[in-house]
Formats: structure tokens, C-alpha cells, sequence
């Protein structure tokens, strides 16, 4: 008889709980939309946090659309779109047209090679020099993997860099001491197409944000491309504590705790022409600053630090 009534408060409960939380969510009074542009690299981040803000706010509708950090901060200025997603930081002339920029996540910008690169294992064993990533993107008189490692070896090597205006170019270029506009190599347009560009090039370098390189499930670099270890010391191979890259957990922790410094690693913002004014922007930034960076680690990005979040909600008050 006990063990009945156990068995039916248990199956009272299991009805009961989804069926009030999902009404919860039917009777949450908050509607509208919110329309989001620009960064690359802040597009599977936007995207998972509309998904999980739309399952307590099932009327809010957000259209969410990538083109690089340039358009999104077009964008936003003009009231094009409510949100601009910027992978940079913001320039002086930016702010005095009424850029607010919300720090909402961390990632890094990565050199990058084919899984398929015929030096594969020389590569990951010495790794390549900041002066030799130089004398690629900058200078352009590095022109064989020989002369960018170093060695003996007269393979040419094939330099990709972004077309458009984008946050993860201008990371890599403040990183080498230049700007995106004075760096060399093959225009491609956003993050997906110059991973794809390396991925099918066996002899080709470029750079990308960390969300596509590492699959989001297995946490490894399975896409056909891989990271180049940097040779941060200067001493001709890469050293333990150098090396990171196996796994997208593996290379975050290395980003917080400095080992991979800033840049290549980078915050990432939202950013609002003035104070954002309609409520539904105001709680869905709220919610990313709160319990949207309980998502950010699953998604292979690196969450704000509980200080630095609190900071940002200056911003939208």
C-alpha cells in the first residue's frame, strides 16, 4: 500500500513540475524582438543564448545574423539592428557616435594549418615565431614553410587573411603590430570561409576564432584544421608549458590564466548606440551578464569573470 502511494506522489510530481514550468514559460509577460549583426566570432555564442532566453520568454522573437564585426557595428549605429556583435575592441570615433559596448564573453584569435599539412609533425613539435608570422602577414619575405620554421625545405606556403571588416583580423594584426588593412595574403570573406580556405589548402596558413576549429562536442580540432603552436619564448620548440592546443578546454584555460596572452585572446562585446532603451534588449543583455554565462564554457568560449560582469550592467541602467 505504501509503496502505491510512493509510486503516485512520484508520478504526481513528474507531471505536476514540467507541466507548471512550462506554463511558467507561456505566461512569461515579455515580448518583442530583437534583431543582432556583425561578428563571426560571436555568432554560435548569440545563438545559443536566444535559444536558451527563448525558452523562459517564448514571445520574444531574435533574428540573429552574421557578416563581420564592421557590419554589425554599422549596424547598431544606425539603427539597423538592436545589438552589433563586435570581436575587437572599440575605437575612440566609435564611442563618440554613441558605441556602448558590453563585454559579454572571451575568446582568441588562432594561426591556423590543414590537418592534412605535409610538415604536420615538425610543426607541432617547434612551432612557429611571432617574427615569423611577421614576415608573413607584414612584411612578405618569408615565402616557403622552410623559411617560416626555420629549415630546409622549399615548400611555398599560401597566406590567407579576411576580406571583410573583421574583429578576429584586427586581433591577429594588433598582435603582429599592425592594422587589418596593412596585413598581406588571399582575401576570404568571414571566419567559416577562411577555415575552409586552410582546410582545403595543404600548404596554406590563416587565422580563426576558436569555436570553429574545435567541434563543440569532442572538445578536439576534428574539422580539418588545426592551430599552430606559437613559439612564444623564442627557443625553437614548443615546451610544455606552451603547449595547449590539444583540446578547446585545454587552450580557455590557458587564456584565463595568461599563458595565452592578450591579444590574440580578446573580450568579445555587445555593443548599443546609447543606453539600450527597449526592455526586451535590457533583459536579454541582463540575462547573458547573469545566468547566460553558465552556457559559455559548453559552447567553447571563456566566461566573464564574476567582477568584470558586474561591471557591464552599468551599461544598460
Amino acid at each position: 500500500m505504501k509503496k502505491n502511494i510512493l509510486c503516485f506522489l512520484i508520478s504526481l510530481f513528474l507531471f505536476i513540475v514540467p507541466a507548471v514550468a512550462q506554463n511558467s514559460r507561456q505566461d512569461s509577460p515579455l515580448k518583442g524582438n530583437i534583431t543582432i549583426s556583425g561578428a563571426f566570432a560571436l555568432y554560435p555564442m548569440a545563438v545559443k543564448w536566444a535559444e536558451e532566453f527563448r525558452k523562459l520568454h517564448p514571445h520574444v522573437k531574435i533574428d540573429i545574423s552574421a557578416g563581420g564585426a564592421g557590419k554589425g557595428m554599422t549596424d547598431a549605429l544606425t539603427g539597423m539592428a538592436d545589438i552589433g556583435m563586435i570581436s575587437r575592441e572599440i575605437n575612440p570615433e566609435e564611442i563618440k557616435k554613441g558605441a556602448n559596448p558590453i563585454a559579454v564573453t572571451k575568446d582568441a584569435v588562432v594561426p591556423t594549418i590543414s590537418s592534412r599539412h605535409p610538415l604536420l609533425s615538425f610543426i607541432k613539435s617547434k612551432g612557429i615565431k611571432k617574427s615569423a608570422f611577421i614576415g608573413l602577414w607584414l612584411t612578405g619575405n618569408l615565402k616557403t614553410w622552410g623559411q617560416a620554421l626555420g629549415v630546409k625545405a622549399t615548400l611555398p606556403i599560401h597566406v590567407f587573411t579576411r576580406s571583410d571588416a573583421a574583429g578576429a583580423a584586427e586581433t591577429w594584426a594588433n598582435f603582429l603590430g599592425t592594422k587589418q588593412e596593412e596585413m598581406l595574403g588571399i582575401g576570404v570573406f568571414g571566419d567559416p570561409g577562411l577555415a575552409m580556405a586552410v582546410k582545403k589548402d595543404k600548404i596554406g596558413i590563416g587565422y580563426n576564432n576558436l569555436v570553429y576549429i574545435y567541434d563543440s562536442k569532442t572538445k578536439r580540432a576534428t574539422n580539418g584544421v588545426l592551430v599552430i603552436p606559437i613559439d612564444f619564448n623564442n627557443n625553437g620548440k614548443i615546451d610544455p608549458e606552451e603547449n595547449f592546443y590539444d583540446s578547446i578546454d585545454d587552450l580557455t584555460k590557458a587564456i584565463t590564466d595568461g599563458r595565452y596572452p592578450s591579444p590574440p585572446a580578446r573580450d568579445l562585446y555587445f555593443v548599443t548606440k546609447g543606453k539600450p532603451s527597449k526592455k526586451v534588449v535590457i533583459e536579454f543583455i541582463e540575462f547573458i551578464l547573469t545566468q547566460g554565462q553558465n552556457f559559455v564554457h559548453e559552447a567553447g568560449y571563456i566566461s566573464l569573470t564574476k567582477e568584470r560582469a558586474e561591471e557591464q550592467f552599468i551599461k544598460i541602467k
